[in-house]
């Protein structure tokens, strides 16, 4: 029991997602057994199933996180984090979907020049990180997502992100005419 409420508090005092690797590294040295780690993993899921508070894993990492259907009340108390702006989330989204990829490449696919607020608010958020340099001239540095990022939108890597065709809006499934899509917009309902 020593061992499951170590890693307990290991994880709840952690600022960021523990890794699994993380995890073995403290077990072992409080004279544990660090294969234990999935075992406890699973054990205390279990016993957080029905608390306000969800033991989520993110890639190899874990975190505590307040579930979704108590945001509405914890909002009202907490402060709200900054939130990003279109032209930030637009270049987030670039990011996610083809890094390792320069400031070129995503302007071009933007069709735009990325201004240096954008990325600033990117890198100060720790949603994104150098992940090297491209081999050309001028050697750029390719930008990829972080384990932040994955903790920010809840998932838990990279292949849980909908595929691109699944963002593209279907026509279709809206009836309406292939030349009147431009025209259809959300609707509020009361």
């Amino acid at each position: 029991m020593m061992a499951l409420h170590l890693l307990e508090g290991l994880i709840f005092a952690s600022r960021e997602p523990v890794t699994e690797a993380a995890m073995r590294d403290v077990l072992g040295r409080s004279g544990f057994e660090p294969s234990l780690v999935p075992q406890l993993l699973e054990q205390l899921a279990q016993e957080y199933q029905s608390r306000a508070v969800t033991l989520q894993k993110l890639g190899q990492s874990w975190h505590f996180r307040t579930r979704p259907e108590y945001a509405a009340a914890l909002t009202r108390v907490i402060e709200k984090p900054r939130r990003l702006t279109r032209a930030a989330m637009e270049t987030l989204a670039i990011i996610a979907y083809h890094q390792p990829c320069t400031r070129g490449d995503i302007e071009t696919i933007r069709g735009v020049s990325l201004s240096q607020a954008v990325f600033d608010a990117l890198i100060e958020e720790r949603l994104i990180a150098p992940s090297g340099r491209k081999d050309v001239p001028g050697r750029p540095v390719l930008w990829a997502t972080t384990a932040r990022f994955l903790a920010k939108f809840g998932l838990e890597n990279l292949s849980a992100l909908p595929r691109r065709e699944e963002l593209i809006l279907d026509p279709d499934l809206l009836n309406v005419p292939e030349d009147d899509a431009e025209d259809v917009a959300p609707v509020a309902t009361s």
